[in-house]
């Protein structure tokens, strides 16, 4: 039976109208099968059915951007161009802060879509990155490769291509944080969905290279983590498949990379992340969605992080869906809450 958002009482009724619209949008009933190869997924991608799928995607995030719940004014807001390494391609940064000249802590925000689709320039992130910055916070938003379809560079590649740019933004935003007003001891790595699941990555990749001390916290939002779906182990992820997203393919890991996830590489998919990976992270939040399929396995990371010794707390947003803080139009207060505790997360975290 098709899921029918409007029936789901657990839902917040603003959500619940909205995901029955985008329902009526996508104008697909048809299940979402398992593909043979990240060949076909590409050529399917490339298709005209696929690109037009796309451009309406962006059209639709595009439309939400929303100078009413997160304006312009009293910001200032700059793109960079950088290069990453190692492959010496280049990257693209928004740069979103209060038009003061203090010192402020900051926000690398790291975009979602499952490490394959969206870019951090389109409209519902950088509403979401004018409200994070509204609580007196820079913000640094990266546009890593997509591993299925192009942010705003070109470039589409598997793992570890985008992890390496957001280490590389990372690493660029902390070298040049003088320039661009930002305290260097307090910068704070967030994403959600696939920007969950880097944020986690770019965490391991600092710390097993001698940078973590550069890292003053983490805030993973319902981090995209074990690649596999559905678990028995994570009951959300049939539980709640369907709602917003649906994981029970092998679409993600096939664009990422499908043998990364048969050799159960935590950089790849953290839900492998061991003890031993985990034990010298900092101070970590992990937000999850009530209606999330991905909701048990941020829930079972919070725990590891735990046993592990690291300083980790993780909060559920009851009533939403999957990423549903990035709906700011939608649910602007449930997106403020939102922003105000990572703001809080990030005071906490350099007491």
């Amino acid at each position: 039976m098709k899921y029918d958002p409007m029936k789901d009482h657990r839902l917040d009724p603003r959500l619940r109208q909205a995901l029955a619209l985008m329902g009526q949008l996508s104008g697909s009933d048809e299940p979402i099968i398992d593909v043979p190869d990240r060949e076909t997924q590409l050529a399917e991608a490339n298709s005209p059915g696929g690109v037009a799928r796309r451009e309406m995607m962006e059209k639709m995030f595009g439309a939400m951007d929303n100078i009413v719940v997160a304006p312009k004014e009293g910001l200032r807001i700059e793109r960079h161009t950088i290069e990453s390494a190692p492959d010496g391609n280049r990257i693209n940064l928004s740069v979103i802060r209060p038009d003061t000249n203090e010192v402020l802590p900051c926000v690398y925000y790291i975009h979602g879509g499952g490490m394959m689709t969206l870019s951090c320039m389109f409209g519902t992130y950088q509403t979401w990155g004018r409200m994070i910055a509204h609580q007196g916070l820079a913000v640094v938003m990266v546009d890593f490769r997509n591993c299925l379809t192009p942010s705003s560079v070109p470039e589409v590649e598997p793992f570890p291509a985008g992890l390496n740019d957001c280490v590389s933004g990372f690493l660029w935003t902390h070298q040049n944080a003088a320039s661009m007003g930002i305290d260097p001891s307090r910068i704070l790595i967030a994403g959600e969905s696939g920007g969950g699941n880097l944020s986690i990555a770019t965490t391991m990749v600092l710390g097993r290279d001698g940078h973590g001390d550069k890292q003053l916290g983490l805030y993973a939002m319902c981090p995209y983590i074990s690649g596999q779906w559905p678990r028995e182990d994570y009951p959300s992820s049939a539980e709640n498949d369907g709602i917003f997203i649906t994981i029970g393919n092998n679409h993600g890991a096939m664009a990422y990379g499908m043998e990364e996830l048969e050799a159960g590489n935590p950089l790849a998919w953290p839900h492998f992340a061991t003890i031993e990976d985990l034990k010298d992270f900092p101070p970590t939040m992990v937000s999850v969605n009530e209606c999330d399929p991905l909701r048990d396995e941020g829930i079972a990371f919070y725990r590891k992080l735990l046993e592990a010794g690291v300083s980790a707390q993780c909060r559920q947003v009851m009533g939403t869906a999957h990423g549903a803080e990035l709906f700011c139009s939608t649910v602007p207060d449930i997106s403020r809450v939102t922003a105000r505790d990572i703001r809080g997360w990030v005071d906490q975290c350099a007491e």
